[in-house]
């Protein structure tokens, strides 16, 4: 019996159907387990449009089969062994049938289109092995009907002579849009009538359709990115370009009707964004552990011919686009063989465990056999770069033009757009959106002020648009928004994008001497909707401390109490933000005693055991620049909790990171100093 491909499927499922019978069921619990499965499959969904007629009709047969069952259940007469074999080849058949039906009603339509074949033939195989089945099956000692005799006899004849057949009307429409995206990678535009045209054909016929296709795409694009299939990774990339651009021009209308929640795109890039993702940002990996192509941390380093190191996904993109030079030196590459950097990977490894930074990528790999459809459509990454620079102008030019209404909708789409990867926020950049966007923080419209801000925030992830935004005088005006923004999000988003922005002592500087900013932010500190606003704040004003001439003002804002309060959090993750900005506070003499009078010893001395690494590791700053002073009522503190502190020292010079058992270190010998001078 043919095996299909398809069982390789790891996709998740509502599995309504019985699990598989057990291993030697009665012949009464099999013809049960099929009546079930019969039922199953004749209530699953049809995809809409692709696979539709090869899904109708194997759906159609197995109905057929439901009265043998029942009747077989009725029935008090034994069922012979021969047929009991059968009957489990039968039911192995519907189970794959099932979850083959299962894929095509969940999957994209535009990925079914593109693989025709592959799909037809896994439809064209459960046919023949069914027919197989039947065929076997010895009806002469069954107590059956004359009517289910010749019923199970016409659907065997159906299933052994059905052929592959394609459908011709989805081929010319595969063209078609192979044809199309070719013309958008030469910046012409689709015709709206025929897109129209084309968009109804495939029954996607609102913006709600559009957005469930490209949040399939991205399930699909995500997934081949993890096995590090490129080829099959970009035709998908532009075909979710074609799509978002086909939503934005053909059903603007209808954005205020979609629910925020299903319309967002989920994007799982590992870049991220900084709005989910502003607790990793805190930290800075090493440089040797950085992509010198993508400038992000390495999770799977390999050395090429030059002797220099790449992350693999990035150096087998660069390759794969027809480079052969090394992007680092220049110099020719003698071969395209990479050798895995062990060592560096486990040293990143390490990095990402003291740092709470994730390394290894979670997600579902997806298995399933492709055909050349989706290759098709892979040639570059034109089509979809150009179909997201179109889309970019077209919203950009509709939010300069529109009413507050309108406007509101627009920011809020280009908000969900810049959540999606690097290459929709340099399109949104370039097509002016910096400028259009600036005067909207402004507004008297809430939402248009959060979709605005946030934005801003998104696409400041790349350095090339920070310098733009800066230069574009945003942060006088994003500085007023975190001080009286309309809403909790848009000033804790506004929190998030000076954090964004301050990379260098300039940018601190600046921010630092605007007037309100950092008593806003130690407001915000306190008063956050929740963890994730009290982190944007702690991690902004730990950027601002690096520079020196801020620490005095972030004391005086009051900043060191609501810290202090904020170590007893239960998110590791707020712990280790306020903890490493009272580090960087108790390296002046105002930070420390700020320290002192908030009674901190007491809420910091447990930090010392409980907690991340890197947590652990900036208590013991903290505790050992305080002890430093020789302050009495410091000493006094520390004496308190002296029977602690110590044992979680030296626990410290064994399993904490590289600073912290330095630090460790230093303090047990400062501590022993200062008990031998009483």
């Amino acid at each position: 019996m043919a095996q299909l491909a398809l069982m390789q499927i790891n996709k998740k499922r509502r599995m309504v159907l019985a699990l598989p019978p057990p291993p030697t069921p009665s012949a009464k619990t099999l013809v049960k387990a099929l009546l079930s499965l019969t039922k199953a499959v004749a209530s699953c969904g049809k995809p809409k449009f692709s696979q539709h007629k090869n899904a109708t009709n194997f759906i159609r047969r197995i109905e057929l089969l439901t009265t043998l069952f029942e009747e077989l259940r009725e029935s008090t007469r034994p069922i012979p062994p021969s047929v009991v074999i059968v009957f489990r080849d039968l039911h192995s058949l519907m189970q794959k049938g099932y979850m083959l039906l299962e894929e095509c009603r969940e999957s994209s339509t535009f990925w079914l289109l593109m693989e025709q074949e592959t799909y037809g033939q896994y439809f064209h195989e459960l046919s023949q092995s069914l027919g197989k089945a039947l065929s076997a099956l010895p009806f002469d000692l069954l107590d059956l009907s004359e009517e289910d005799l010749e019923q199970i006899a016409m659907v065997r004849k159906q299933v052994l002579r059905s052929r592959l057949s394609l459908n011709p009307v989805e081929l010319q429409l595969r063209e078609d849009l192979i044809s199309t995206l070719k013309l958008m990678e030469l910046k012409v535009a689709p015709n709206p009538s025929d897109l129209m045209q084309f968009f109804s054909t495939i029954q996607l016929l609102n913006a709600r359709d559009c957005e469930t296709e490209i949040h399939r795409l991205e399930e699909l694009k995500m997934e081949e990115g993890r096995k590090e299939d490129l080829k099959t990774q970009q035709g998908l990339a532009n075909l979710v370009g074609f799509v978002r651009y086909g939503k934005y021009v053909l059903y603007s209308s209808e954005f205020e009707g979609l629910d925020e929640e299903v319309s967002q795109v989920l994007s799982r890039n590992s870049e991220g964004s900084i709005e989910d993702s502003t607790d990793v940002s805190m930290v800075t990996p090493p440089a040797e552990f950085l992509c010198p192509i993508t400038l992000d941390l390495m999770r799977d380093p390999v050395i090429v011919a030059t002797g220099q190191t790449y992350d693999k996904t990035s150096i087998t993109r660069w390759i794969g686009a027809g480079n052969s030079t090394c992007p680092k030196t220049g110099q020719k590459l003698a071969h395209q063989n990479m050798i895995c950097n062990f060592a560096l990977k486990s040293l990143i490894s390490l990095w990402c465990e003291e740092n709470n930074v994730p390394f290894e990528m979670d997600g579902v790999h997806r298995s399933i056999k492709k055909g050349a459809g989706i290759q098709h459509i892979a040639q570059g990454e034109g089509a979809a770069l150009e179909a997201m620079q179109l889309t970019a102008k077209f919203l950009i030019q509709k939010l300069h033009t529109g009413n507050q209404h309108v406007q509101k909708l627009v920011a809020r789409e280009l908000r969900l757009l810049s959540k999606s990867g690097p290459e929709n926020r340099i399109c949104i950049a370039e097509a002016g959106g910096i400028s259009i966007l600036l005067p909207l923080l402004s507004s008297s419209d809430a939402k248009i002020q959060e979709h605005a801000v946030t934005t801003l925030l998104n696409i400041s992830i790349q350095e090339d648009i920070k310098k733009q935004i800066l230069a574009a005088g945003a942060l006088d005006v994003i500085v007023d928004v975190l001080i009286s923004g309309h809403t909790m999000e848009a000033r804790e988003n506004a929190a998030a994008a000076l954090f964004s922005l301050s990379g260098n002592d300039e940018v601190k500087v600046l921010i630092g001497g605007k007037l309100g900013a950092i008593p806003a932010l130690v407001t915000l500190l306190r008063e956050g909707s929740g963890q994730r606003g009290k982190r944007d704040a702690a991690t902004a004003l730990f950027n601002l401390a690096v520079y020196h001439g801020n620490k005095a003002k972030i004391v005086e804002a009051g900043a060191v109490p609501a810290l202090v309060v904020l170590l007893s959090d239960e998110s590791p993750l707020m712990v280790d933000a306020c903890a490493a900005v009272l580090a960087l506070l108790a390296t002046f003499p105002e930070g420390v005693n700020a320290i002192r009078d908030a009674s901190a010893i007491s809420v910091i001395a447990p930090r010392l055991r409980h907690g991340s690494p890197k947590g652990r590791e900036y208590a013991t700053s903290v505790l050992l620049a305080m002890c430093k002073t020789r302050d009495r009522v410091i000493l006094d503190d520390v004496s308190q909790h002296v029977n602690t502190i110590v044992p979680d020292l030296y626990n410290l010079l064994t399993t904490g990171t590289l600073r912290a058992k330095r630090k460790a270190g230093a303090l047990l010998k400062l501590l022993r100093s200062l008990e031998a001078s009483v």
